[in-house]
């Protein structure tokens, strides 16, 4: 049963997300129209979500997400440090079902959930996670490697604490975001991932809100984080600002097929709506790289992909 504070935390929640709607409106000059070619290809079938179904305009520059990760095209960069995480299962508060994926929040308020190291200069503060996922296990991830595709992928989604005192600030910033992505792959069950799997259900429809306690991020996280790519793009849903260091993990996890199934059970759509939409295929497709590097932590010859 969600207790009243829970009740009104996602009003605040949606209070902060108009607030950064309308605040960035007048700093976005629209130039080019977003890369949807590959929305008629076999990945994308009948369940597009409606963010996708009209060209989006969106921010100038050459700097949008999600790539495909060419390994070999990869510049080993040994200046690139290991990553270092430190997260409070404590501040975990929320699960929400926005209407395109569900989001697990957590209390940024203060520096208890730190991500630095790697290509960071500066600290960052998680903020949430989320995930994107296909209809089946043949497709499903927002970035690639090698042109292949995983069922799945999860982002934590941290923000600037060093420069910036919002996370509705940094989001417009340069620098302001860094996300950590991490491919998911069918196989054994995630013990880590099952206690969110279980409380999926209570989110099915859009705008539905449980409290989530005690749920730590670092369960999610692959064994070796030392070995990842990095690039300079964008978010990956409006406003696509390009504001984040994307640090993608070469190892991936393993989910079972029944923790994805329940990912699928959610909805895209309210519970007042009479067409009901499967949470499925909510993923950006793939944008051009444009001259830009991706560095790797690791050298790739002699190794495998994920």
């Amino acid at each position: 049963m969600v207790i009243f504070s829970a009740a009104v935390r996602p009003l605040v929640s949606h209070l902060r997300r108009q607030l950064v709607r309308h605040a960035m409106s007048p700093r976005i000059t629209p130039v080019r129209r977003c890369n949807l070619t590959a929305c008629s290809s076999k990945y994308v079938l009948s369940q597009m979500h409606p963010m996708w179904q009209e060209p989006l305009e969106v921010p100038g520059g050459d700097h949008q997400s999600p790539i495909d990760i060419a390994v070999k095209k990869a510049v080993f960069d040994s200046d690139l440090k290991p990553l270092e995480s430190s997260y409070d299962p404590q501040t975990c508060q929320q699960i929400w079902n926005n209407g395109y994926s569900f989001l697990v929040e957590y209390d940024d308020t203060t520096d208890k959930n730190i991500l630095k190291g790697g290509p960071l200069q500066d600290k960052y503060r998680l903020c949430q996670f989320h995930f994107h996922w296909g209809e089946s296990n043949d497709w499903g991830s927002e970035h690639t490697v090698d042109r292949r595709l995983f069922p799945a992928e999860l982002h934590l989604v941290h923000w600037n604490s060093d420069r910036y005192t919002l996370f509705e600030e940094a989001v417009m910033e340069e620098n302001g975001l860094a996300v950590i992505g991490i491919f998911l792959k069918v196989g054994k069950r995630h013990e880590g991932l099952q206690k969110l799997v279980d409380a999926l259900p209570a989110i099915r429809h859009k705008d539905s809100v449980v409290e989530f306690n005690r749920f730590d991020p670092a369960s999610l996280l692959p064994s070796n984080i030392d070995d990842y790519w990095t690039y300079h793009g964008s978010l990956t849903t409006p406003p696509l600002t390009e504001s984040v260091t994307w640090i993608v993990m070469k190892q991936h996890i393993e989910v079972s097929h029944d923790q994805l199934a329940v990912f699928r059970s959610l909805l895209f759509t309210s519970a007042e709506e009479e067409v009901q939409k499967s949470m499925v295929n909510n993923f950006r497709v793939q944008q051009p790289l444009r001259g830009r590097t991706v560095r790797s932590s690791f050298t790739p010859f002699l190794q495998e992909a994920p």
